[in-house]
């Protein structure tokens, strides 16, 4: 049976959608609220998992072209730059079956785009905010802001963290703020002289913050992320501009290399970090959920484009399996509710890791870490297996 899915949302969840649904023999129409599909400057790792969906799409050696591939990931101390630990990535694709890659956000959704407008022609359209849905035995809809509505089989909610349709379906969220406001930027490394961030996925660690710096482009981009823990500031938002004075006072006696990076940059976007209790349910009859919609998550795992792929990768395999689409719903979500509870949880627990405490602390949290970066890679890579290592296209 062909399905037609109607998408909301034309970010990284909605378009892989798209393309899976496509991939397993069905239609799909995506609606994005925006204009225009761009985004701000900012990279975004892909991990194993995510780069063997990219895989079964044909989309994995132009990911990775427009890429970097980092050489290992890295644990540095934020004011000395001293190395805490630091684990090959170079074997990833012999022991996950994939390599690991930073990409610049732009780059990935035009990749996925192209694809879109290559394989499902004209299903993409712009300037189409919704409101709300509705539904009856034979279809679902997502109603429009200028009140007309689309039909389709099913309707698939990938609109981000402030869904309408999650809202609909769960009523307002209560969010909670996790006492830290993050910074990003991207930066040419041309411009950062003798500071270029190593080739590798670093994370900085500091008493109450920490930044993670790695490579975009084929190495021609620098990108910066902070995470400061204060109180003073809650806006939620992707594209809100702070101002390069109060990034540099955030890191105020870093390691050059960090704020160079502040420094040299254009513009500097923040962001507020809310935390959201797992959802246990994520369909309603012929509507459900995908990606930030349904288990928003904390960049500390760096999963949430990795884990959107996989709900989409999941949800089209799963809807080809069953003859009932509201039984494939409700299988989908069994199937990925585990797992995208268990990736969420320990982004929590990398939060309070990343911000070391002073004095001994610093040896309790740090000393296992120092000892594991002397351990050989593929103790690293038994750790990771559970989540590098998963492949829903098997």
């Amino acid at each position: 049976m062909q399905i037609n899915a109607i998408i909301t949302g034309g970010g990284i969840g909605g378009l892989t959608a798209a393309l899976c649904l496509h991939h397993f023999g069905h239609s799909a129409r995506i609606l994005e609220q925006a204009k225009t599909i761009k985004e701000v400057g900012a990279g975004i790792q892909i991990s194993p998992n995510a780069m063997h969906i990219l895989r079964a799409l044909g989309l994995d050696k132009a990911v990775i072209a427009k890429g970097f591939l980092p050489k290992a990931s890295q644990m540095r101390t934020g004011r000395e730059g001293r190395e805490i630990m630091t684990s090959s990535m170079a074997d990833y694709p012999a022991i996950f079956g994939a390599p690991y890659v930073h990409i610049h956000r732009a780059d990935l959704i035009n990749v996925l785009r192209e694809a879109v407008e290559e394989r499902l022609p004209g299903s993409l359209q712009t300037d189409c905010a919704v409101s709300s849905y509705g539904q009856d035995k034979a279809s679902a809809w997502p109603s429009l802001a200028d009140g007309s509505h689309i039909d389709g089989d099913i309707l698939i909610g990938a609109d981000g963290i402030k869904s309408a349709i999650r809202q609909q379906m769960h009523g307002d969220d209560r969010p909670r703020f996790t006492g830290n406001v993050a910074w990003r930027a991207v930066v040419p490394v041309e411009n950062l002289g003798r500071h270029v961030p190593p080739p590798n996925a670093t994370v900085w660690l500091g008493a109450g913050k920490h930044a993670v710096t790695y490579l975009l482009r084929g190495g021609a981009l620098a990108n910066f992320v902070g995470v400061v823990e204060r109180s003073d500031w809650r806006e939620e938002g992707w594209t809100i501009q702070g101002s390069r004075r109060d990034a540099l006072a955030d890191f105020a006696g870093w390691h050059p290399i960090i704020t160079n990076i502040i420094d040299k940059a254009d513009a500097h976007y923040r962001w507020a970090l809310f935390d959201r209790a797992p959802l246990n349910q994520w369909s309603d009859g012929r509507v459900t959920l995908l990606g930030d919609a349904c288990h928003p998550m904390l960049p500390f795992m760096a999963q949430g484009a990795a884990q959107a792929m996989e709900d989409a990768y999941v949800l089209a395999r799963t809807l080809g399996e069953q003859s009932d689409i509201e039984t494939a719903l409700q299988q989908y979500c069994r199937t990925r509710l585990p797992r995208t509870k268990k990736v969420q949880a320990q982004a929590q627990s990398n939060m309070r890791l990343f911000h070391q405490g002073p004095g001994p602390a610093r040896l309790i949290r740090h000393g296992p870490l120092w000892l594991a970066g002397k351990a050989h890679s593929k103790l690293a890579g038994n750790a990771l297996a559970w989540l590098y290592g998963h492949n829903v296209t098997a």
